[in-house]
């Protein structure tokens, strides 16, 4: 295993240096214990489920977990013990409802949870994208959720100086690091992704360093052709792994569909302790290889099978 490097306090990863590296290196180097993390960021598309496991396996530590709907990667991070907290709008099992390790461990008091809404989470971490210290909102006002993030010192109520209005002020939410799965992405890091973004975006700007984790590695050329479709400056990523079927179970646009058949045997195992031992075991720390993992899964009932293309962009000088 890579020797775990301390993240400087403002990290620049050169735009045109070559950042592939192994998953294993990738995480070793660029999550440590008592990090913030944001993942999950594209909602329910595109969650990068390798690199959770990764964490896993390498028993990572007091991590604080961000974003909005992470579906269940979040409930298997705070299952394996690797959490202490967490900055986000919901937790759970889409599918099939509650995410039981989160439960279990909030109300043994485990780990703490600082409780946004998916617009309230957005703007904090957009906040930070700006480069600004806190961003003004409405979308509290009325709400319970305000005077929790209040009493812990994540929002303020003011008064907009230009009509009198009564406001809310986010605070800014910066993680160490965002990890995102992309579609494609070259060596140097210009990650391409299409589907639903959710705040991948905003959140590659918003963190000091980026771990993409991508199912092809393609020549920078072919980036150029689409540059669009780049979701995070190069010189904010720390390392590129091609890892494929990344995202699952969760789906891919173009390539791979939701694995229903996971989330639902993940709600079954997971609703006791024991269970999600059981799970862990199976899906996480028995598969020696990406091979292993992927001969647990029904390939040819998720990859996608009808492909709509889009329309041809022309760009020139």
């Amino acid at each position: 295993m890579a020797e775990q490097i301390i993240a400087p306090s403002f990290p620049f990863f050169p735009s045109m240096a070559s950042k592939l590296t192994s998953l294993e290196d990738a995480i070793a180097r660029n999550v440590w214990d008592g990090c913030s993390i944001a993942l999950g960021l594209a909602l329910e598309h595109s969650i990068p489920f390798a690199a959770v496991h990764e964490i896993i396996r390498q028993g990572k530590r007091g991590l604080t977990l961000i974003g909005p709907i992470s579906d269940m990667a979040f409930d298997q991070l705070i299952g394996a013990g690797c959490v202490g907290k967490v900055m986000a709008a919901w937790v759970g099992n889409v599918s099939h409802g509650m995410g039981y390790n989160f439960s279990r461990a909030v109300e043994s008091g485990r780990v703490k949870m600082i409780d946004y809404s998916n617009l309230a989470i957005a703007q904090a971490i957009l906040a930070a994208a700006l480069g600004i210290p806190c961003i003004p909102t409405k979308t509290l006002l009325g709400s319970d959720m305000l005077s929790s993030l209040v009493a812990e010192g994540f929002a303020k109520l003011v008064e907009c100086p230009f009509t009198g209005e009564r406001m809310v002020m986010l605070k800014a939410v910066k993680p160490d690091v965002a990890i995102i799965h992309t579609q494609r992405c070259d060596e140097m890091g210009y990650a391409q992704m299409w589907g639903n973004y959710g705040i991948v975006r905003e959140a590659c700007q918003a963190a000091d360093r980026v771990v993409v984790t991508t199912e092809e590695i393609i020549p920078h050329e072919e980036i150029t052709k689409d540059p669009n479709s780049v979701v995070c400056p190069p010189h904010k990523v720390a390392a590129v792994a091609k890892v494929e079927y990344g995202a699952h179970p969760s789906p891919l646009a173009g390539y791979y569909n939701r694995d229903h058949s996971c989330f639902r045997e993940y709600y079954q195992e997971s609703r006791t302790p024991e269970g999600f031992r059981r799970w862990l075991s199976k899906w996480v720390l028995q598969p020696r290889s990406r091979a292993d993992y992927l001969r647990l899964i029904r390939l040819d009932e998720i990859r996608v099978k009808n492909p709509i293309e889009a329309g041809v962009r022309v760009y020139g000088y």
